[in-house]
């Protein structure tokens, strides 16, 4: 057995829930309960994963291997509680080995099982780039603390700048907090994606992780308060956006307002309807991509 085999055998045995079935890659049917209809987003080709945290599926993405980057992350909102858990970093094992349980586990203090650098993103990509470590999933919008936690996983983070991570798009994640906290009376799904750039990709330090050039989220909450106030007539049942990764991309998607702060300018974020989202995902895709069932709008 590998070391990295032997330390998910040690893991999982110690909690007494070790289990040498199949992992939760290449198949969202497990976690099908994290989409709206339970049905994924189309036209994104990628590795699935249901991401899953102490024996609990937590949320869904959909990986690139070559990209070692989520093209997007599908989760369930619920009403954050307590401060932001500070959380040490995971990896998934069954990206390296396809038979490992499918829990997501801590990187090791030592040296790093060379299957896992090959198969994802590792912690020494990030360390000395000029880019966070950007949640698609955030830790804010998740109740229970096992869910929060669940998110800091190298899996569920792209190459996000610090002048968007910290500002717009942070703002962006607060404002959806807020709204479907107070006005969303059901389930709500969201899906936060990333954009490649069009031509030339852009690469951390190493050229091994993949840079977006924008981030998008939309959520579908079909059951809401039919009494909101006029500002967020727009944003239901679907509300979506997307944010600038790059200060010199053109303006056609995403324009950049001269008065904000010097820090966080050329960071921006459109709020836009979803439909012109998926206007903007399918010319960059050069295919239909559709994130919700019947755009959020299917009968029962």
């Amino acid at each position: 057995m590998s070391r990295l085999c032997a330390l998910a055998a040690l893991v999982l045995v110690s909690s007494g829930t070790w289990c040498p079935c199949a992992a939760d890659v290449g198949d969202f049917a497990p976690c099908l309960h994290f989409f709206y209809k339970a049905w994924p987003p189309k036209g994104l080709t990628g590795t699935p994963i249901c991401q899953r945290y102490h024996n609990q599926y937590r949320f869904a993405s959909l990986y690139s291997r070559a990209r070692r980057s989520p093209w997007f992350s599908a989760y369930l909102y619920t009403a954050p509680e307590g401060k932001r858990p500070s959380a040490s970093w995971k990896f998934e094992p069954q990206l390296a080995y396809p038979g490992a349980d499918g829990n997501m586990i801590p990187f090791p203090l030592g040296p790093l099982d060379q299957n896992v650098v090959d198969s994802q993103a590792v912690e020494p990509d990030y360390i000395n780039s000029t880019y966070s470590r950007g949640h698609l999933n955030p830790s804010l919008h998740h109740q229970s603390h096992e869910d929060r936690i669940g998110t800091f996983t190298l899996t569920n983070v792209v190459p996000q700048k610090a002048g968007s991570n910290d500002g717009p798009w942070e703002v962006l994640e607060q404002t959806v907090n807020k709204t479907l906290a107070a006005y969303c009376l059901g389930e709500a799904y969201v899906v936060t994606g990333i954009i490649p750039y069009q031509t030339d990709e852009h690469w951390l330090k190493n050229h091994r992780v993949a840079v977006p050039e924008y981030i998008w989220s939309a959520y579908c909450c079909p059951n809401y308060n039919s009494s909101l106030p006029e500002e967020l007539r727009d944003a239901f049942p679907t509300y979506a956006a997307v944010g600038r990764n790059d200060r010199n991309s053109t303006e056609e998607i995403v324009p950049v307002s001269q008065t904000a702060k010097k820090h966080f300018r050329g960071y921006d974020v459109r709020k836009m309807p979803l439909g012109t989202l998926e206007m903007y995902l399918n010319d960059r895709f050069r295919t239909v991509v559709s994130v919700f069932y019947e755009q959020c709008s299917g009968a029962d």
